[in-house]
């Protein structure tokens, strides 16, 4: 039976802290070395990925010391719990099934009366019949034209993820004659974001997708109601350009105003649904669903990967314990996410809504405060963007702050240019290899302003291409990692009880139910 403790109650965790000690950098990335050292601190992961944590502040004293703490704390074991359907989101008590979404790791899942996986299946299944009638021109406008665009709203996990796997695969669907239909998103609640979107597309060739679990969140709604309003100034039938992606059991599931609805449930949270119906559809619309499937069974292949018991051969698994090693003993404060690819460009927002939203608590599973730090702050951008931007703190800066990158050997487009000797993804490809050693080694300098005292930790994540099934991988692999660290802290990371409050007092300022300083505040802005 597995006992669900805090990280200051596990005794590995207090001989880690009092007997490990971080490795100097400096000195094991210099040289031959360093060299010997990439090739042995390195684990495999699915479609072909490889993790390597040579960078980090780790020895195998130290990894000694976080396989003893996985063993403790059971992550294994948790893990087979919650994929076998145990009540593991505690605070809504909850199944946790987004891995579902993608394969069956364990014993069948009944809930509510229903096989999930079934119900998974049967929900992709719809949406791809759906999807082709779209492409084939079976399903077409008022005018009998092919619809040409799919545009999503939704906010948070409607929006985030499913933009993100869009703009990761949109170059590579175009380059291997995948590329079906454009997608557009609609998020923000500020009307210039409606406005701006709805400018940008023939309103008569597109399919909107309302995503809303419950059906009644307030800025989805509002924006439906904004391009409702839109299609009708167009003389066009809202109902003809509208599907769902819903709950059975929300207002939406049975409306005429939708073309169709696919279903979606309450175990799986918004930041994990990019493999549920909430990414499905969209996804399926832009690229086919064969294209979908394929990301789907990278991430599958990565979840298998994480039942593995020796965190050693886990990727996501050693990337978490890393991880809490870093952020509990040597007390880091945040992660930076680097994707060496721009496709990658929206990658780092949805690992930040993943990540914080899952684990930034203060509170155990039992609702009891916690001694300790619990989730990073998550930020990134691209490189070599980034480079240009924030790196300056992260080489010299008085917080270390570890890196997490993630490149690619090849382009998504196979299209390049050689400008002194070397093409632009040899220069891409170059720039992180160089800043991976720079964070490690640092450069000595008399002149301190230009001194770089090292002993800056990342990992990489190489891949050869950035494919359908890579991509899934690394969702895979950051959600598993996320899961296992809010093991670790002992936190329910299912829940999302923060964003909650600023609704609530939200509601209360357009009804006028306000005093003191939502009164005031609420005057300064002429509500």
């Amino acid at each position: 039976m597995n006992e669900w403790k805090n990280l200051d109650e596990l005794k590995s965790f207090q001989t880690l802290k009092n007997e490990s000690h971080p490795v100097d950098l400096t000195k094991v990335m210099a040289g031959e070395a360093g060299a010997g050292r990439v090739a042995a601190y390195q684990v495999p992961m699915a479609a072909g990925l490889i993790y390597s944590y040579a960078a980090k502040q780790v020895d195998d004293g130290v990894l000694n010391g976080l396989k003893a703490l996985a063993e403790e704390a059971q992550l294994a074991g948790k893990f087979e719990e919650l994929y076998n359907g145990a009540v593991i989101n505690t605070g809504e008590k909850r199944l946790v099934l987004h891995q579902l979404t993608r394969g069956q790791l364990g014993n069948a899942v009944i809930a509510d009366g229903t096989d999930k996986r079934s119900f998974y299946t049967k929900q992709q299944e719809k949406i791809a019949a759906f999807a082709s009638k779209v492409h084939g021109g079976e399903i077409v406008n008022e005018k009998g034209e092919k619809f040409t665009t799919v545009c999503q709203i939704g906010i948070g996990g409607s929006d985030l993820g499913p933009r993100a796997m869009y703009l990761a695969m949109e170059n590579w669907a175009r380059k291997n004659n995948a590329f079906r239909m454009e997608a557009k998103f609609i998020s923000n609640v500020d009307p210039d974001d409606a406005a701006a979107v709805l400018a940008s597309l023939d309103a008569s060739r597109t399919i909107f997708i309302l995503v809303s679990k419950s059906g009644t969140t307030l800025e989805t709604l509002t924006n439906e109601a904004f391009v409702k309003d839109a299609l009708k100034n167009a003389g066009l039938d809202a109902s003809k350009h509208m599907i769902a992606v819903t709950s059975e059991t929300s207002p939406l599931a049975k409306s005429s105003d939708y073309l169709a609805a696919f279903f979606m449930d309450d175990y799986i949270g918004g930041r994990y649904s990019s493999t549920s119906a909430v990414g499905g559809a969209v996804l399926s619309l832009a690229f086919g669903p064969e294209i979908f499937d394929r990301f789907l069974k990278g991430a599958a292949e990565e979840d298998r990967l994480a039942t593995e018991k020796d965190p050693l051969k886990n990727p996501a698994m050693l990337d978490a314990l890393i991880g809490v090693y870093e952020r509990n003993i040597l007390g880091y404060p945040a992660t930076a996410v680097l994707p060496y690819s721009q496709a990658l460009s929206r990658f780092p927002a949805h690992l930040q809504q993943l990540d914080m939203e899952s684990n930034g608590k203060s509170v155990n599973r039992r609702g009891e405060p916690v001694d300790y730090p619990t989730g990073p702050i998550i930020f990134g951008e691209p490189g070599t963007n980034g480079q240009h931007s924030f790196y300056q703190l992260l080489h010299q800066g008085t917080d270390i702050i570890p890196l997490q990158f993630i490149g690619f050997v090849n382009n998504q487009a196979e299209t390049d240019v050689v400008i002194q000797d070397s093409t632009s993804q040899q220069k891409l490809c170059a720039n992180v290899a160089a800043q991976m050693v720079a964070f490690a080694c640092g450069k000595q300098d008399e002149n301190r302003n230009k001194h770089f005292a090292g002993n800056r930790p990342s990992s990489i994540i190489i891949g050869e291409k950035l494919t359908p099934e890579a991509l899934g991988a690394l969702l895979s692999h950051f959600e598993n990692k996320v899961m296992f660290q809010g093991f670790l802290w002992n936190l329910n990371s299912f829940d999302q009880e923060g964003v909650q409050l600023g609704k609530v007092l939200a509601k209360r300022v357009l009804a006028h139910e306000t005093d003191g300083a939502l009164k005031a505040f609420s005057d300064l802005l002429k509500i």
